[in-house]
C-alpha cells in the first residue's frame, strides 16, 4: 500500500506498508519509518457502498415482525413517477391491492403481519394501560389463529379483542370481557364467542382464570383491610371445590365474596360500589351474591 509520505533519506516517495509487521518502509533505501501499530483496530465493514457495520458489530436489534417495513403502497392518487391516475386506474390498482391484501392475511404457511389487526390490538392495550409483553402476546396468538384458521367469520374487532383476552389470562391480567369489549368498541358477547372458538382452535388452551388476581386488583381499588382480604382468600379456596363456580364469570364471583366479607367485617361497601369495581350489573351480583352465600357459608366477624 503506497502512501504519499516521503522517505527523509533517500527522498523516495515509494513508501509501503507491511500488512504482517505493520510498519512503514521505504521501498529505495528500507529505512523504517514508523514503529508497528500494537493495538489492531477493528475492521471496518461496508455494506451497499455505505460504513454501516458488519455482521457481529453493534448492538443486539430485537427481531421485528415478518416482513415489517418491507415492499410498498400507492395512494391511489399518483403514480411512483408524481403523475395523476385515471379513474379507470385508481380503480384496477385499488382492487389489485386489496387482492394482496387478502391474500397476506389468508396465508397461511407463512402468514405475513395483518397491520389492521397489529393498529386493533394496540388501541386496546393503550385503552387498558396494559404492558408490552400483553401486545406482544396477542399478536403471537392472532398469528396463530390466523394459520390455524379459526376465527375465520368473525369481525376483526372481537378477533382481537379476544386475543388480547387471552394474553391477559395467560399473565395473569385482571380484566373482565366487558372492559376488553369496551376497550374494542363491540358488544361483550362477539368477544366472548370468540374468544370460545380461540381456545378450542389454538394448539395451548388458555389456562383458567386465577381469581385471586382479581381479589388484588378489586382490594387495592376498595382499600380492603387485611383481614376482609383474608376472610375472602379462605371462602375462594372453599368455592373452587364447588363444580358449580365453573359456570359463573370470575369477576362476579370475586365481587360477591368481597361484598359478603365486606359486610361481616363492618366494611360496607355498597352494591352499587361493588358492581362498578367488578365490571359486572347489579343483578348480577346479587344473584351471585345468594350462590356464594349458599356455596360456602356466611363467615362469622370476629
Amino acid at each position: 500500500m503506497e502512501t504519499r509520505r516521503k522517505c527523509p533519506q533517500c527522498g523516495s516517495l515509494r513508501v509501503e506498508k507491511d500488512p504482517q509487521l505493520l510498519e512503514l518502509t521505504c521501498a529505495e533505501c528500507g529505512l523504517v519509518l514508523s514503529e508497528p501499530d500494537l493495538v489492531n483496530p477493528l475492521p471496518q465493514f461496508e455494506r451497499d457502498g455505505i460504513d454501516q457495520g458488519g455482521r457481529g458489530v453493534g448492538p443486539v436489534v430485537k427481531p421485528q415482525p415478518y416482513q415489517k417495513a418491507l415492499g410498498s403502497s400507492m395512494n391511489g392518487l399518483r403514480d411512483a413517477q408524481g403523475r395523476r391516475l385515471s379513474q379507470g386506474a385508481r380503480d384496477r390498482y385499488g382492487h389489485l391491492g386489496w387482492l394482496m391484501k387478502r391474500e397476506i392475511t389468508r396465508g397461511k404457511l407463512c402468514p405475513q403481519e395483518n397491520p389492521e389487526a397489529r393498529d386493533s390490538i394496540a388501541r386496546i392495550v393503550s385503552h387498558l394501560e396494559l404492558p408490552s409483553i400483553i401486545r406482544e402476546e396477542a399478536e403471537s396468538i392472532f398469528r396463530e389463529s390466523l394459520v390455524r384458521g379459526v376465527l375465520r367469520g368473525r369481525s376483526l374487532s372481537a378477533c382481537t379483542g379476544a386475543a388480547v383476552y387471552a394474553a391477559c389470562r395467560k399473565y395473569d391480567q385482571p380484566h373482565a370481557l366487558s372492559e376488553i369489549a369496551t376497550a374494542a368498541g363491540i358488544k361483550r358477547w362477539e368477544v366472548g364467542r370468540a374468544f370460545k372458538a380461540l381456545n378450542r382452535g389454538l394448539e395451548k388452551p388458555v389456562p383458567p382464570t386465577n381469581l385471586k388476581t382479581y381479589l388484588q386488583r378489586y382490594a387495592e381499588e376498595l382499600a380492603l383491610s387485611p383481614a376482609v382480604r383474608g376472610t375472602v382468600e379462605d371462602m375462594l379456596e372453599r368455592a373452587s371445590e364447588h363444580p358449580e363456580v365453573s359456570g359463573l364469570s370470575p369477576h362476579g364471583i370475586v365481587a360477591a365474596l368481597i361484598y359478603i366479607a365486606s359486610e361481616q367485617h363492618g366494611e360496607k361497601v355498597s352494591r352499587v360500589q361493588m358492581a362498578r369495581v367488578g365490571s359486572v350489573t347489579e343483578m348480577t351480583l346479587r344473584t351471585t351474591t345468594k350462590v356464594m352465600e349458599r356455596l360456602v357459608g356466611k363467615p362469622q366477624a370476629p
